[in-house]
């Protein structure tokens, strides 16, 4: 099981009239009820973490699981998506990775970017599009564990 996971709007709140703090590590702290939100689909689903952070090649995999450990994130396992050197969008970029990735069966997608809607049915049946003010919140932690839950069908 996998979680598709953006930061920006889903583990960091946006807030227009102020910039987001960064903690030691250099990146930025995470909103803590994403954080409960997170773990809680995790604990549920034993799911593992691919980065479509727009952020995701800024640090390494190690880098990234002394972030997401620091800031009380139960994970051992982070993935990302294939760099974006041909400037998709997030759409044609989780489109790709879930179009030449055969053998991925159970997954979700946590974003904030609208043009996901945009995604094809089979895709936007796992997403769950937060508000980039409010984030991941334990409204959607059931949900995600749901679409985790429920076999995927390629056709």
């Amino acid at each position: 099981m996998l979680i598709l996971l953006d930061i920006d709007g889903v583990m960091v709140r946006a807030k227009s009239w102020e910039s987001p703090q960064a903690l030691e590590d250099g990146f930025y702290d995470f909103d803590q009820r994403a954080v409960d939100a997170l773990n809680a689909i995790i604990a549920g689903s034993n799911a593992k973490i691919i980065l479509t952070t727009s952020h995701k090649y800024s640090f390494s995999i190690d880098q990234w699981i002394n972030i997401f450990k620091n800031r009380g994130v139960n994970v051992s396992t982070i993935y990302r998506i294939d760099k974006n050197d041909d400037h998709k969008n997030r759409r044609e970029e989780i489109a790709n990775w879930f179009f030449t990735s055969s053998d991925v069966q159970d997954f979700v997608i946590l974003d904030d970017d609208k043009s996901l809607n945009g995604l094809s049915p089979i895709l936007k049946d796992r997403l769950i599009l937060t508000s980039a003010m409010v984030g991941l919140t334990k409204n959607h932690v059931n949900d995600a564990l749901n679409i985790l839950a429920t076999p995927l069908e390629r056709v």
